[in-house]
Formats: structure tokens, sequence, C-alpha cells
């Protein structure tokens, strides 16, 4: 059985976290004999999202096993379980707390030290990915097609109703032009949250970089490695700052500046 452990850094997503999490676990992953570790790095949350997930968290391990029963084989906590005992599609959990808001790089790089799985995804705990792409981003590497998917979002142009302002829009493809053109990669959407990667793959990583400048530094340093990176397209719903979206023009800046970086590595 395929081991797939999804990260999802957490950073002031009031009661969407829940949401998102219900997603993850309902997603079925049996037909492709997967169990997943879920991974949930709350990276210094201060609007309560910490309160909510240490509530969860205690209730996870009750020990009167008094949680609802529809929910409770999806809320189990055998972070260890007996291999021989494994039921198909099985979900185990993990939460990490940093004391300091260090950002999602820095979010990302705890919790891929946490993984355990055969596979590591990462998983924004925002709504704007849907889960229910997991087995088309899973099928190129469990085929032996691939060392590393990214979910395009723009794979077949850009896609329609999903709510990404222009400006985004085009700043999200002239990063990616430019990290294609240091990294020699052809991708159309290098800023994508969903990145699936083989552990062996990801463990070869060294991640620097604490923002959302992460996203340059994984792409370019894939490439240096020369592994197998393919794009699958997937759906995607833009929410806006009002609604809590956290990148903005800083964080592009940084990217811009790390694409730079690495280009002087490059050459």
């Amino acid at each position: 059985m395929t081991v797939l452990s999804i990260v999802i850094p957490i950073y002031n997503e009031r009661d969407v976290w829940r949401e998102l999490l219900r997603r993850v676990e309902a997603v079925d992953l049996s037909p492709l004999d997967v169990q997943r570790q879920i991974i949930l790095v709350n990276d210094a949350s201060t609007d309560g999202t910490g309160e909510q997930l240490e509530q969860w968290w205690h209730d996870l391990h009750r020990p009167d096993g008094s949680l609802e029963s529809a929910a409770r084989f999806h809320h189990q906590a055998n972070e260890n379980p007996n291999p021989g005992c494994r039921m198909p599609d099985a979900v185990t959990h993990k939460l990490i707390r940093h004391e300091k808001n260090q950002g999602k790089g820095a979010a990302l790089r705890t919790g891929f030290a946490a993984a355990d799985g055969d596979i590591v995804l990462v998983q924004d705990a925002d709504l704007e990915y849907d889960p229910d792409e997991y087995p088309q981003l899973l099928a190129p590497i469990l085929a032996g097609q691939a060392d590393v998917v990214y979910g395009s979002r723009f794979l077949a142009g850009r896609p329609k109703n999903n709510n990404i302002r222009w400006t985004n829009y085009l700043a999200n493809r002239a990063l990616t032009f430019l990290s294609n053109r240091i990294t020699g990669l052809k991708l159309t959407d290098m800023e994508t949250c969903y990145k699936v990667f083989r552990r062996e793959v990801i463990a070869r990583v060294r991640i620097e970089h604490d923002r959302f400048d992460f996203e340059p530094e994984i792409t370019a340093k894939l490439a240096a490695l020369g592994v197998r990176v393919v794009e699958v397209p997937i759906r995607y719903t833009g929410r806006s700052k009002s609604e809590g979206k956290k990148i903005g023009l800083r964080d592009g800046i940084a990217a811009l500046r790390c694409i730079g970086k690495h280009r002087r590595r490059t050459r």
C-alpha cells in the first residue's frame, strides 16, 4: 500500500480549515490502494484558528471515543498503525505548531520533515484548490511516469470562472516564464499550490526560503536535480483579498529576487 502524506500549512483560516480538512478526508483513494497521512502545520495563527485546531486535536484523542460515529473512521489518531491491520484508504493525522509565524515555505519545511509517506502532496488550507483532484495528481507518479507533478490552472489556457484577477494572472505568467528560462522546464503554472513529490525526491531538496518564494525555489532545485516533472490540469476557485487571500505584491517581488538568485547559481 502506498502512503500519501498531505502537508497543509495553516495561517489564519478560522473555520475554513475545517471544511478543507473534511474535503481532504472525504476523497476516495481506495481504488488507488493509497493510505493518507494528513499533516497540519499551524503557523502561529492569531485569529482563533490555533485554538480551533487544539480543540480538534483534543477531541481526536478523547479517550472515551465519543466522536460522532459517522466520522469516527476518518478521525482515528493512530500515527503508527499496525501494518498488519491497516484498512484500505485509512487516514492518520499529525498537528504541528509554530510558536512564531514564519511563512508558507517554513511551514512546508516543517511538514515535509514530519512526512512518513511514499508520496508528499502540498495542500493549501483555503478552499481555492479541490482535493477531488488527488487521483489525477497522483496518477503519473503511481504509474512510474513522473517524480514530481504540478497541478496547472493554465494548462489549456486561462480557465474561465475561476475568479483569478488579471493582475494575478499576468504576474503568475511572467514569473512562470522567467522561472522556465532559468530551469529549462516548460511549465505553465510554476506558482500552483498543488505540487506532488516522490518522498525520496523532496528529501533531497533543502528549502531555504520561508514565504511564498518557496515556489520558484523548489522549482529551480527540482530542475537542478534533473527529475521528471510533469503537469496535469486542475480546477481552481480563487478568492479575493477581502475573503482572506494572502499573497500580494511583496511576495511577487520576493519571487523575482528568488528567480534572480537561482539564475546566478545556474550560471
